[in-house]
């Protein structure tokens, strides 16, 4: 390939990584606005949710530019189709970001209600992760994103745990029913979240190794 495209391949590349880092920053901001019930982090990570959006329009319109001037095989072909998909499932991370702001503001009316301690477990198991998947992304670190597949599950047994603590919640006070939802709803985005971590760290493992370990028993 002509030093042209490794040129557009590397701008590439760092677009991609633009994304994920400001991505990662929206969802750190939306986990500290949901703890700490600051209306004002969420307003911001709303606010900023259209840069995510133009960037993931532009990096879609680089990918296709590529593929349909230079035609790349082998490696090449297969970072920039991951490159694609990996900016589809930033764009979703930075919608779940805003969701889980949503979330908070809404949680903002119920400071009676303390929230349960798993939850600040599972902010925090789903930022590690994300940015592990980032990190082996930065850095084609294989084992390090065959690590975010492994916590995947453990992010999905703490979901539960919230489930049930709001189940129990809203026998005790039925007051706190929208709280208590608010609070499973941002729950489940994060738990979606860590799913579009691991989606990041497959397509890593396929852009390095070529291996597709989507759908693996096991996995």
């Amino acid at each position: 390939m002509s030093a042209h495209f490794h040129r557009e391949l590397g701008k590439l590349k760092d677009a991609l990584l633009s994304l994920a880092t400001f991505v990662l920053e929206q969802v750190d901001t939306a986990v500290t606005s949901l703890m700490n019930r600051d209306a004002g982090l969420a307003q911001k990570v709303e606010r900023e949710d259209a840069r995510v959006d133009r960037a993931e329009i532009d990096l879609e319109e680089e990918c296709l530019k590529i593929l349909a001037l230079y035609q790349p095989v082998a490696s090449d072909l297969r970072l920039i189709v991951c490159a694609l998909k990996m900016n589809n499932d930033l764009e979703r991370i930075g919608d779940l970001a805003v969701n889980i702001a949503h979330k908070t503001l809404a949680l903002c009316r119920f400071s009676e209600l303390e929230l349960p301690g798993v939850l600040s477990r599972m902010c925090s198991a789903v930022q590690s992760m994300l940015r592990d998947s980032v990190e082996s992304l930065v850095h084609g670190n294989t084992a390090l994103a065959r690590d975010v597949l492994r916590r995947d599950a453990e992010v999905d047994a703490m979901k539960r745990e919230v489930r049930r603590w709001a189940e129990e919640c809203i026998r005790g006070n039925l007051q706190l029913l929208s709280g208590a939802l608010a609070i499973m709803a941002a729950a489940r985005n994060l738990e979606r979240i860590a799913d579009h971590a691991t989606n990041l760290a497959e397509d890593v493992i396929y852009a390095v190794e070529g291996e597709i370990v989507r759908h693996r028993a096991g996995d």
